[in-house]
């Protein structure tokens, strides 16, 4: 696929695939686009009418054929180009979801001249057409992909532009801060007043605390796209394995009076109170000869260190744990004392922890709350509707640091033109963020994730 001088998509290959998920269904949807793709309709389509003669947006009933053969009955229709998902001419063919008849609709588009898509080609087409920016692109993946209702919100917003908006309106001020300094440049008789001086640097302070509020989302977007990472953790016996159980509500670890009974990682996710939770079950901690227990007690002690929230799940009828301490302040941590349905022993008297019984499901109500009052405060704002990805916070951060160093030239008061270079490289580290740098690699790496047919 080529594109013209002004990123609109070169007329070229048709490409054709199977946009709904693999397996048997009710229906499932083939899409064609490209410039030939009303012919490859034409080609393949027998109906009342030719789909070259379908008014716009228009579905027909009819049949898929092949060399005369019937392959299925469909609902066929156009979408003429502009105004199409991919900007180009489309054709949506809903057939029936079993998986052969199916590839053999797509079989019959390829034979009539269509060529297989890659992963992301159709919303690619549709960023290269100009019908969305890079954001809103990564949006509709963030869309199939959500497992919440804010993480679902979370993607609408973007896909409805929000986040380009807001790079939009940073990236205009730098080009207008640019646009001074050049036309001191320019016309260095006229210099810079002293006033302006400090105006000029008042916006740009306001440019680089518009990127540190949007840099401070970046928590949040990873916890709603990949979920928040939850290690329960704690010596054997104490009720790990039965807390996740209860937590998921079905049997899915294995809960033994035998220690040491899970030698590996066990990960489910949750949905808590529209925050996906990634839950992970570990090897209990203790001193172990058993040479798989303690590889698992090694990938207990890995997985603490990358948690955004640890469960420290302790027996309250046995005494304290060697080493336990109350005042851990280097993660958020909320300690579980389990079986609460057993007397509690002296040690844990004084001890501030939520106590709980996973064989009853008792306290596990103030768990969830709690769970939730913990990473609200940590990582998200549900009010927010603009999270960045890791990809955004990356450009971001080269765009600040560029600014940072604008700044530090405006106050040493040296020549513009060194102010104007570090504009320009924070223009370009913006522009990667909504595909106006247009940078192929960036671009490769974005819709490589997409499944084929999207």
């Amino acid at each position: 696929m080529t594109t013209a001088a002004d990123g609109a998509v070169a007329p070229g290959e048709t490409i054709a695939a199977i946009s709904t998920p693999m397996g048997e269904g009710a229906i499932a949807v083939v899409r064609v686009s490209g410039e030939d793709a009303i012919a490859v309709a034409d080609r393949v389509f027998r109906g009342s009418e030719k789909p070259s003669d379908f008014p716009p947006h228009a579905q027909r009933f009819g049949q898929i054929v092949e060399s005369e053969r019937v392959i299925d009955q469909v609902v066929l229709s156009i979408h003429r180009a502009p105004a199409s998902y991919t900007g180009e001419d489309l054709v949506e063919i809903s057939c029936h979801g079993g998986i052969l008849v199916t590839a053999q609709v797509l079989e019959a588009c390829l034979g009539a001249g269509a060529r297989a898509a890659r992963p992301g080609e159709f919303t690619e087409r549709a960023f290269l057409n100009g019908k969305m920016d890079l954001t809103q692109a990564e949006a509709v993946m963030d869309l199939i992909r959500a497992r919440t209702d804010l993480a679902l919100r979370s993607a609408h917003e973007q896909l409805e532009g929000r986040l380009g908006e807001k790079i939009a309106a940073i990236r205009s001020d730098v080009v207008n801060l640019l646009a001074h300094l050049e036309a001191a440049i320019d016309f260095p008789e006229e210099g810079i007043a002293p006033d302006k001086e400090a105006q000029l640097r008042q916006r740009l302070d306001s440019v680089r605390e518009q990127m540190r509020a949007l840099l401070a989302t970046a928590d949040q977007g990873r916890i709603l796209r990949e979920g928040l990472r939850a290690v329960i953790y704690g010596p054997t016996n104490a009720g790990k394995s039965s807390l996740l159980n209860r937590l998921l509500g079905y049997e899915r670890a294995i809960v033994s009076e035998r220690p040491g009974t899970t030698r590996d990682t066990i990960e489910e996710v949750i949905n808590l109170r529209g925050i996906p939770i990634r839950l992970l079950d570990t090897a209990g901690l203790r001193e172990s000869r058993d040479e798989i227990e303690r590889e698992g007690i090694a990938r207990t002690e890995k997985s603490l260190v990358g948690a955004d929230l640890l469960l420290h799940v302790l027996d309250r009828s046995a005494p304290r744990p060697a080493g336990f301490s109350d005042n851990s302040t280097e993660q958020t941590r909320l300690v579980l004392l389990n079986k609460s349905d057993l007397p509690e022993h002296p040690d844990w008297t004084r001890i501030e922890a939520l106590r709980i019984c996973c064989l009853s499901s008792d306290g596990l109500r103030g768990l969830e709350e709690a769970i939730v009052a913990k990473i609200s405060e940590k990582h998200l704002r549900a009010e927010s509707g603009v999270a960045i990805n890791a990809r955004h916070r990356d450009c971001l951060r080269r765009a600040l640091t560029s600014c940072d160093l604008a700044a530090g030239t405006m106050v040493a008061a040296l020549a513009p033109e060194y102010v104007t270079v570090d504009l320009r490289a924070a223009l370009r580290a913006l522009d990667e963020i909504t595909g106006a740098a247009n940078a192929e690699e960036i671009r490769d790496a974005i819709f490589s994730q997409f499944c084929i047919g999207k």
